[in-house]
């Protein structure tokens, strides 16, 4: 289930608030007293072929609703047309909203009035420049993948098929002025091998490339996407897109030969094969060429920007290193005008490696999410502050540090020391207060 974890800035006073997204499936789990759904994580071996029967007997004797918000609204939040949303996946989104003294509320599942069939990615896009949002969902049958253009107003317009092969995990996409990226990456959704192999359900084929759809982003069909391959990978998350000249350019956090496996009831990759890089990938528009280049060592992952920038040519990314297990140990400030300096260590500063926050010892955060200092371009892109959670396991406490993003000093602007333990998490947001006088209407 989704408990989203908020901290109010407001008047030199902090806030902190857990609230729980009040989901179909949190309330019909309340309703029978214990966990009735399957996760991701139960669909391995003879026992996850077990329970997608379960499943689909209890949804056939109209015990469990699972055509209509099975999801846990657990993995990423974006805010659009005065709403904040808790997205998964694997589900519709969750509207929010946030009260004056920082409390959330839900408000319920968003569909678009009845538009809204197919189930909606954790990874939006929201055009700085036009206010759109796009987005896309992925499901089991042909043609797998559906891209959707949703109106600063709200309105969404009409789906748009993309085919594919076979049905496969696209977690990220990527928006430019123009185009739409989609990834069609070899981790493949096959139950079979779930049974024979003692396996999850989606597993890497090795034998595959990787392709990248490039898509005019309001094409009213899939007839004009344009298709590049690459060296097989996969990808999580992506930093931006942008073009220069016939080429759209992707930043990337690529993964090499992915081998998921649970880890502690969490899907994660296995941890002695964790090689997440961050990339330069180009697709040429006109030739049809495709081309990568590597900007960092291993390790680098939720890769953020100053979203203001977004789908425009932009010269920072953010993300977090990781250790062996895949724990955030720190903030890294990358330089896109800056080339990497090979053979040297990702933890040193140097090359296109700007800055680094490391957290310490026995200390974990989580995303970091950059706040501009001022809104607009009008100032520096790195003018700003870049925001996580900190757990020290070493005293069992839990803060939110407040870093420079410009200087990436290893003195904190502010530390808010928070009253309880905040679980490690996937992703993070920042509502303005100008957002927060938005969405006090709904």
């Amino acid at each position: 289930m989704s408990m989203i974890h908020g901290l109010r800035i407001k008047d030199g006073k902090a806030t902190y608030v857990s609230r729980y997204v009040r989901t179909s499936r949190l309330k019909q789990e309340e309703f029978f007293g214990g966990a009735k759904f399957m996760k991701i994580g139960d669909l391995k071996g003879l026992f996850g072929l077990f329970t997608v029967y379960m499943q689909m007997l209890r949804a056939k004797l109209k015990v469990l609703d699972i055509t209509y918000g099975n999801g846990t609204a657990n993995t990423a939040l974006v805010y659009h047309h005065g709403k904040l949303l808790a997205l998964s996946e694997a589900d519709k989104p969750y509207a929010l909203k946030v009260l004056e003294d920082g409390d959330l509320q839900t408000l319920g599942m968003l569909d678009y009035d009845k538009r809204l069939a197919h189930s909606f990615t954790a990874h939006p896009k929201v055009d700085p420049v036009t206010g759109e949002m796009f987005t896309f969902g992925y499901s089991h049958n042909p043609p797998y993948i559906t891209y959707r253009v949703i109106s600063k107003d709200g309105i969404m317009q009409d789906p748009v098929s993309i085919t594919i092969p076979e049905p496969v995990m696209m977690h990220d996409f990527a928006i430019t002025e123009n185009y739409a990226v989609m990834m069609d990456l070899p981790l493949c959704f096959r139950p079979k091998e779930m049974v024979k192999n003692n396996q999850l359900a989606f597993s890497f084929d090795v034998t595959k490339k990787a392709r990248f759809g490039v898509l005019p982003r309001y094409a009213k069909s899939e007839a004009l996407i344009k298709w590049f391959e690459l060296p097989n990978c996969f990808i999580f998350h992506n930093a931006n897109a942008w073009e220069e000249g016939d080429e759209v350019v992707l930043i990337t956090c690529r993964l090499q030969n992915p081998n998921l496996d649970m880890v502690n009831g969490v899907v994660k990759e296995k941890l002695e094969n964790f090689t997440n890089e961050l990339y330069e990938m180009r697709f040429n528009m006109k030739s049809g060429a495709a081309s990568q280049k590597k900007l960092s060592e291993s390790a680098v992952d939720f890769p953020r920007i100053n979203e203001n920038y977004t789908g425009r040519k932009q010269r920072y990314v953010y993300g977090t290193t990781l250790d062996s297990i895949a724990k955030v140990t720190g903030v890294i400030k990358f330089d896109l005008h800056a080339e990497p300096e090979t053979g040297k260590a990702q933890l040193e500063v140097g090359g296109n490696v700007q800055g680094i926050f490391d957290l310490g010892s026995g200390r974990f955060g989580s995303e970091a999410v950059f706040v501009p200092r001022q809104p607009g371009t009008e100032s520096e892109e790195d003018d700003g502050y870049l925001i996580f959670f900190v757990h020290d396991e070493n005293t069992g406490k839990s803060a939110v540090n407040v870093i420079d993003a410009k200087t990436m000093s290893t003195e904190p602007v502010a530390v808010v020391e928070l009253p309880k333990r905040v679980p490690y998490g996937f992703h993070a947001f920042f509502v303005t207060e100008e957002q927060i006088q938005e969405q006090a209407k709904l």
